[in-house]
């Protein structure tokens, strides 16, 4: 008798929980486990600053997925470009290029987001995102460029201005924590560069919103943003860029920023796979789906973290949605392990619900800003608490070991300004890594599940 086949798309905190509790809870006879991903790592995101920073190698933040003692999930290497409903089936392009369909009994789908961009001219051309392992190391690597090409540019030329010009857009988590931990960066540089004064280097942090980081709340909101302005990062609230140029950045404002270095953060939409089902969505793209995370008429279909619209049952108000962060994605994997199971088995499905246990934002060096609990906290309480939390939250020993060396490292050795060299004939901008055009339309769908027989 031929297995149920469970394809579970995406390998971020969603995915891959709901993967291990397969491995689990499900006996070998059960079903056949798929995990679509073009790379068999999971990348633990909350630490990407760092890892453009150069605090942490890129490998101690891709965390293998061949390490649990229960693997025995076959890997698909590719991303999937397309989903029939109908026929049951999911469409894969594979790392090679190909494409394959890879029929499902029960797919679970954690594709994650991609950057949300808007109408703004230069801004795919000139932008610089941070949501992927490469976009951290072509962006460290381009910013120690622009440091090392500034000094040897003449002092007070328009050349200089723009190679030490950064702008970071968006005062969420990922802008605040990439600006905080990139600033620190060329800070420390500069005692290796003579030919540089400390007080050439510019960086902002824009955002449309009134409020930097709200989910902190106005007092520790006001925190980060003291330490922020305290180290000299120039905050502007209520504005965002109007216009992205090669050497400088149009501000709504009109203010007209030199800048070669600019980086985009301003939140993210639901991946483009979603819209290749032709089912219902919510703001930013996401999937509607149920609190028990079944998608709405698409049978055996169920979706979390980033793509779906989760339904917030622990107090969030009447039509609230859980928000898209790694906290509510690795519990919503379980659940739907847990309601995969169930529907294998026959019993009944569980609703998720989890109450939010609180934030962490590392500002680097002795400067965070937390609310475990509840419980506001600032400076290296905070910090102690935000890299607790991280280092906890690890899935394998041998990443928990690499990123407890490389902070102790950097704490006692402090910062190398080293450029790879890896990534010198790519220039990294958006336009390079968000491959939104890799994905099939809804009637490409159809059309090639039909021609399969479908």
């Amino acid at each position: 008798m031929t297995r149920p086949r469970i394809v579970v798309v995406g390998a971020g905190f969603a995915g891959v929980e709901c993967v291990r509790r397969l491995e689990r809870t499900l006996s070998p006879g059960e079903a056949e486990i798929l995990l679509v991903t073009p790379f068999s790592y999971q990348l633990y995101l909350p630490l990407l600053p760092q890892v453009a920073a150069g605090v942490l190698t890129p490998q101690s933040v891709a965390v293998s997925l061949r390490r649990s003692r229960r693997y025995r999930t076959r890997i698909v290497p590719g991303g999937a470009v397309g989903v029939d409903t109908r026929a049951k089936v999911c469409v894969v392009r594979t790392i090679t290029g190909d494409l394959v369909d890879q029929p499902y009994d029960h797919l679970v789908l954690a594709p994650g987001s991609v950057t949300r961009t808007f109408d703004i001219p230069g801004l795919t051309e000139h932008g610089r995102g941070m949501k992927t392992l490469a976009e951290a190391a072509h962006l460290r690597d381009h910013v120690i460029a622009q440091l090392d090409l500034a000094d040897a540019a003449a002092p007070g030329s328009a050349e200089r201005a723009s190679r030490l010009g950064f702008v970071v857009v968006g005062g969420g988590y990922a802008g605040t924590e990439t600006a905080a931990a990139l600033e620190r960066l060329t800070a420390n540089a500069v005692d290796r560069y003579p030919r540089l004064d400390r007080r050439e280097i510019s960086w902002h942090l824009v955002d449309l919103a009134p409020q930097l980081m709200p989910e902190l709340g106005d007092r520790l909101g006001r925190a980060a943003l003291g330490v922020l302005r305290h180290r000299g990062i120039e905050v502007s609230l209520g504005v965002s860029v109007a216009k992205a140029g090669p050497e400088e950045v149009t501000l709504t404002d009109g203010r007209v920023l030199p800048c070669r270095t600019l980086v985009w953060t301003a939140g993210v939409a639901a991946s483009p796979l979603i819209a290749t089902l032709g089912a219902a969505t919510a703001k930013g793209g996401r999937l509607v789906v149920g609190p028990d995370l079944r998608v709405p008429g698409a049978d055996g279909v169920l979706a979390l973290g980033d793509a779906a619209a989760v339904p917030d049952l622990a107090g969030g108000g009447q039509g609230a949605v859980c928000p898209p962060t790694a906290q509510h994605a690795a519990r919503q994997g379980r659940v739907a392990a847990d309601n995969v199971r169930a529907a294998l088995r026959g019993t009944p499905l569980r609703p998720y619900v989890h109450k939010d246990l609180g934030l962490v934002v590392d500002l680097g060096g002795r400067d965070a800003v937390s609310r475990p609990l509840g419980i506001g906290l600032r400076g290296m309480p905070a910090q102690a608490v935000a890299r607790g939390y991280h280092w906890a939250a690890l899935r394998t020993g041998a990443a928990k070991t690499r990123v407890m060396t490389n902070w102790l490292l950097n704490a006692v050795a402090g910062d190398d300004f080293v450029r790879t060299g890896f990534q010198s004939y790519k220039p990294g901008t958006l336009r390079d890594f968000e491959h939104t055009d890799q994905y099939l339309t809804p009637e490409e769908v159809r059309a090639r599940t039909a021609a399969d027989g479908g």
